[in-house]
């Protein structure tokens, strides 16, 4: 819990998470209990796999994104059956609720999963039944987003992305867009400009990974080579004055990862990241918590309080982030609406609390 004296605001704020790789949300004791319960050999040459202790300690020493994504591959060996990817994102929602998340659009990487011979439909019907019960049960909407590995060929997502099942799942299955992860720096965003033309023609909704660790003309590709409406990551925006006010003037949402950028060390404090500047600049975005079982148990209050600590930013400019955060959603008009009536009423109580 932070120190903040806005921190109780924090928590009431109605929150939307539009970075977060529902992998990414596999805590060690869940992977061990799964592993278990699928027969699934942990590495035994690798010390961190002693215990979930060893690995939640493991995971604080991240010396780069391709370090962790070693480990993030291996933890998703043990989702095998549509029941443990139920699991993951349950467990998920359940942090997301007590944070204050109303609603989510949510990652998902079906090429590491159909690698290892587990089906698309396997995989996406768990997801299914956990985003139905955390409607029901919690309150949260939420959309899938299902996101291409851009260290594979971009053949393979054209192939994953034409495959029957996957063209199903799309609006009725709620997949809503298409995303692009995994190792930035050697794969441009120009790269997978095929599959994100089909996308574009079956009106799905386009964001990618850009600017974590590649450079701001990463962010500049990916909005003129594959049209997206949404940048994950962006803080390198901040190279590229010029590019910067195109983003501001368009409304263009950069989803940033406080904590996230720390543990991978692309910053060395979340003081250091624009956030000021992109405030100053008109710029929307929203705080997420991308891969918080592996980040320190970060999850999106958590990222939100860091933050605060950082930037010491005012209830006002709270509510400009979260009114942001709000519209640059993807959810229906009708659920906005919803969303900023909260959003309003959050700040109507808190000001009648303290100006009284």
């Amino acid at each position: 819990m932070c120190k903040s004296e806005l921190h109780s605001f924090l928590q009431q704020l109605p929150k939307c998470e539009h970075h977060l790789h529902l992998e990414g949300a596999l805590t060690p004791q869940l992977l061990f209990s799964l592993a278990a319960k699928n027969h699934i050999q942990l590495p035994k040459d690798d010390p961190a796999y002693a215990s979930p202790e060893a690995l939640v300690e493991r995971y604080r020493k991240f010396d780069s994104l391709d370090d962790f994504l070693g480990y993030y591959y291996i933890g998703m060996s043990v989702l095998l059956h549509a029941e443990d990817f139920e699991a993951l994102a349950w467990d998920y929602f359940q942090h997301a609720a007590n944070d204050g998340v109303l609603h989510a659009e949510v990652f998902f990487d079906p090429q590491a999963h159909t690698s290892r011979r587990v089906s698309y439909d396997v995989v996406h019907s768990g997801f299914q039944r956990a985003r139905q019960r955390a409607q029901a049960e919690l309150g949260i909407s939420s959309e899938l987003i299902l996101c291409f590995l851009r260290h594979l060929p971009p053949a393979d997502a054209m192939s994953t992305f034409e495959q029957d099942a996957v063209l199903a799942s799309f609006g009725a299955g709620g997949v809503v867009g298409i995303g692009l992860d995994s190792s930035e720096k050697p794969f441009p965003p120009e790269l997978f400009q095929a599959v994100y033309s089909k996308a574009e023609a079956k009106g799905l909704k386009l964001t990618a990974h850009a600017g974590e660790e590649g450079p701001a003309e990463y962010i500049r590709s990916a909005l003129d080579t594959l049209k997206v409406e949404r940048i994950d990551h962006g803080v390198r925006l901040i190279q590229d004055p010029a590019l910067l006010e195109r983003v501001a003037a368009k409304n263009i949402m950069l989803t940033i990862c406080p904590m996230s950028n720390v543990f991978l060390k692309g910053v060395s404090s979340v003081a250091e990241l624009p956030l000021r500047e992109f405030i100053d600049a008109g710029v929307r975005f929203s705080i997420n918590s991308d891969d918080p079982a592996y980040f320190g148990n970060h999850y999106i209050l958590s990222n939100y309080c860091a933050v605060q600590e950082a930037f010491h930013l005012t209830t006002d400019e709270w509510i400009q982030i979260c009114n942001g955060s709000i519209r640059g959603s993807w959810c229906s008009e009708g659920r906005k609406e919803e969303l900023l009536a909260r959003l309003r009423l959050v700040n109507s109580d808190w000001r009648n609390k303290h100006h009284a």
